[in-house]
């Protein structure tokens, strides 16, 4: 059972539990994901943008071309506001920062991406430290992708030598799940032209 955080004629938001694609993947067994269990109920519900596989949180989806194509808009111009919460590892210097470096997709490694100075594509993050462990082992942020390429936070973090707890694919050790959620969302209505905010407490 998916949880609806908001729906009207126009679009949804849902949460996404971690381990559920966002939208099905090319092979057979990967067709299940959110938009599928979304469109059982909502045949109208059309992606708008996607999370990780293994990170959770807040979507949003349009129902209809037209409202898909006003949504997809407000991303492409950098309308849409997203917050993470991550836990990474070890202990962050300093309270807030941003990390600006360069992304490709590492093709002979793909899915995974790479840091590449030259022919990547820019990117930014915005971080602010929320909580530390006392022991050092952990540091919880908050994590704001101005930008958004494919595993952006999940890269930046380890680039910088914290890699997202459960991230084995940029280096974390194992556990039972990356700890990435999407909290918060924040866009405009894109018929009643309200601003509309929404937030998921973080499951870890």
């Amino acid at each position: 059972m998916i949880g609806l955080h908001y729906i009207d004629e126009a679009l949804l938001v849902a949460e996404k539990p971690a381990g559920l694609l966002s939208v099905p993947g090319r092979l057979p067994e990967n067709q299940d994901c959110l938009v599928a269990r979304l469109q059982a109920s909502y045949p109208d519900a059309l992606t708008v943008h996607r999370l990780d596989q293994v990170t959770s949180g807040l979507m949003l989806y349009a129902r209809g071309k037209q409202v898909q194509a006003a949504l997809s808009m407000q991303f492409e111009q950098r309308r849409v506001h997203k917050r993470y919460e991550a836990v990474v590892e070890g202990q962050v210097a300093g309270e807030a920062g941003e990390i600006a470096l360069p992304l490709i997709c590492d093709w002979p490694n793909r899915p995974r991406q790479m840091v590449d100075l030259e022919r990547g594509k820019p990117a930014l993050t915005r971080w602010r430290v929320l909580a530390r462990d006392a022991g050092q082992a952990w540091t919880r942020v908050e994590l704001e992708p101005v930008t958004g390429r494919s595993h952006q936070l999940r890269l930046h973090m380890a680039s910088a030598g914290h890699p997202i707890v459960g991230d084995g694919l940029y280096g974390a050790r194992p556990a039972p799940r990356v700890q990435l959620h999407a909290c918060r969302l924040d866009f405009v209505h894109p018929l009643s032209g309200e601003t509309m905010t929404f937030v998921s407490p973080s499951p870890f």
